[in-house]
């Protein structure tokens, strides 16, 4: 255990040692660092104070010829002195401070000088690098402004030459253009003087000027041509084309008061001259879209003036077809009003079939005064044509629906005619399968006829004689009398279908009993069967004695009923 303690007491002593060990490094690492910084406080001091200042102000010297230039020269000069004798001396007392406070280890109060140092150090490197770009920028003035103003005259000469290469596509803006340049041939000179003088804040403003100038010069240069070319020559010779091209379809009575001609072309004419004024002055903003603009605008006359062409022909050409069809569906109407009594007392026609003619004969009349109204007004050359073709059209829409509208009404009338002859031929066959019916009963001669089938044939009868009641009837009413047709033949059918299977039934019947006979003799059973199949058969319950007469034969033949079957599919 004391071993155990010792072991832990060496490990803590040692602990410490380089705990202390470790921070001695370090706050002797942190005094390096702070003595690095010192030294480039110290360098930047230096720099400031080095500044090559003196040397441009010096350079200076040779270009003082007026006395806004010896001003700034002495006010230049004055401030870098300031720096030096102040600042600097400051800056330096500052450092020394710091020195101080790091060696007895204030490191507290050494943060905080040290902060106050780097921003005196700033303030001052700032003032002087201003002061050092101000009168580098003087120094270097001369040179400068001579590239810039070289570029300038190579610019100036171009603009120059290619106006004068083409000076007769400027026409009567050639002279304000002129002007220009010898205004810019002027700024020129003034450059001389005032690059003479070192003025060159006033230097500044000229090269600025004539840049401003050559610029708007490239533009006038550029476009002038081809605005002269639209204001002279391409918008008044539109002009005169759309004016002759008025004049004609005026002449083919063709309506154009909608486009308001005579008013647009005075105001494109006022707008042209307008626009030239502005060019004159070598004001060329927005002129270029104006006339632009305007020319777009003359040419969609001519699309205005193709349009009411054309429109007039589809509008005679659709005008001709909507009389035709106009006077068609007409004419119907009145031969169905001039039949409608006869129809009327023909059959028995619903208040819809009525209403439907009453709302197609109105419509037709609305649409005929419509027309009418439409056709007074072309004459009178107020209707664009575009308008009246539009409009004809619209009417010729109508009528098909009208037109659509009679064909469902004669479709309807016509149906009442054909269920009428449609009845009358089925009452034909109707009466034809009825008489096959009794025909056919009469000729196989069965000794008794059930009272049901007498009451099938009663039905029958009567239903037939419903149907001439109602082909009798006036008006005829259609409805009942497709009802009747309907109920008879289905009676008159199943009439026709009870007489078949009762005579095949009567027939089957009879061949069994006969056919059965043969074995009587045989077998007292079956000869007892036969007779109630006989006793049966002459009473009238056909299927009855059919069935009996099979059942008795099957005790001897086996097959008698699949020859019953067979016999039966063979009967007519």
């Amino acid at each position: 255990m004391d071993n155990l303690a010792l072991i832990i007491v060496a490990y803590i002593v040692i602990a410490i040692l380089l705990i202390i060990i470790a921070l001695m490094f370090i706050k002797k690492k942190r005094i390096k660092d702070y003595k690095r910084e010192l030294e480039l406080l110290d360098k930047e001091k230096n720099e400031i104070e080095s500044a090559p200042v003196v040397s441009e102000l010096t350079k200076m010297e040779t270009i003082i010829k007026n006395d806004k230039v010896e001003e700034k020269y002495k006010k230049w000069y004055n401030t870098f002195e300031s720096i030096r004798s102040n600042d600097i001396p400051k800056i330096n007392d500052m450092i020394i401070d710091l020195d101080s406070l790091l060696e007895k280890k204030e490191i507290k109060s050494y943060s905080l000088s040290l902060a106050k140092t780097e921003l005196a150090i700033y303030k001052a490197k700032q003032a002087t690098d201003n002061l050092l770009n101000e009168i580098k920028e003087i120094n270097s003035s001369e040179e400068k402004y001579r590239k810039i103003i070289t570029k300038l005259k190579t610019r100036y000469r171009e603009l120059n030459d290619k106006f004068n290469a083409n000076k007769n596509e400027y026409e009567q803006i050639a002279t304000p253009i002129e002007l220009q340049f010898e205004n810019i041939e002027k700024l020129f000179q003034d450059f001389e003087y005032y690059m003479e003088q070192n003025d060159y804040q006033e230097v500044y403003h000229i090269v600025k000027g004539i840049d401003i100038m050559i610029d708007h010069m490239g533009i006038v240069i550029e476009e002038v041509p081809d605005l002269v070319l639209l204001a002279n020559r391409l918008i008044p010779k539109k002009i005169e084309q759309i004016t002759e091209t008025y004049s004609d379809l005026k002449s083919k009575k063709i309506p154009l008061k909608h486009l308001k001609i005579e008013y647009n072309v005075e105001e494109s004419l006022k707008n042209v001259n307008k626009i030239l004024d502005r060019i004159k002055v070598l004001n060329l903003e927005n002129c270029m879209f104006e006339l632009k603009t305007m020319l777009e605008y003359l040419d969609s006359l001519f699309d205005e003036f193709e349009l009411e062409k054309q429109a007039k022909k589809e509008y005679e050409e659709s005008k001709e077809i909507f009389e035709k069809k106009l006077e068609k569906t007409t004419t119907e109407v009145n031969e169905i009003y001039a039949q409608m009594d006869d129809i009327k007392s023909m059959y028995d026609l619903t208040d819809n079939d009525v209403k439907t003619i009453d709302v197609v004969n109105e419509k037709t009349k609305e649409l005929n005064d419509k027309f009418k109204s439409m056709t007074k007004s072309a004459p009178r050359k107020k209707t664009p044509f575009t308008e009246l073709s539009r409009t004809i059209k619209e009417y010729l829409d109508e009528l098909k629906n009208v037109d659509d509208e009679l064909e469902v009404a004669l479709r309807n009338l016509g149906h009442l005619y054909d269920d009428e002859i449609r009845a009358r031929e089925q009452l034909d066959e109707i009466q034809e399968l009825l008489k096959q019916s009794k025909a056919r009963i009469r000729s196989y001669k069965l000794p008794i006829i059930s009272d049901t089938y007498f009451v099938q044939l009663q039905e029958a009868n009567d239903s037939i004689l419903e149907i001439i009641k109602e082909l009798e009837r006036k008006p005829i009413v259609i409805r009942t009398l497709n009802t009747r047709v309907d109920t008879s033949r289905d009676l008159v059918l199943k009439l026709y279908n009870t007489t078949n299977e009762m005579i095949k039934t009567a027939k089957l019947a009879e061949y069994s009993i006969v056919y059965g006979n043969r074995y009587r003799v045989k077998n007292v059973n079956i000869d007892s069967g036969l007779n109630q199949a006989q006793m049966l058969f002459y009473k009238g319950n056909y299927k009855k004695s059919l069935d009996a007469s099979v059942s008795t034969i099957e005790r001897i033949d086996k097959d008698i009923r699949k020859k019953v079957e067979e016999l039966y599919e063979k009967i007519k």
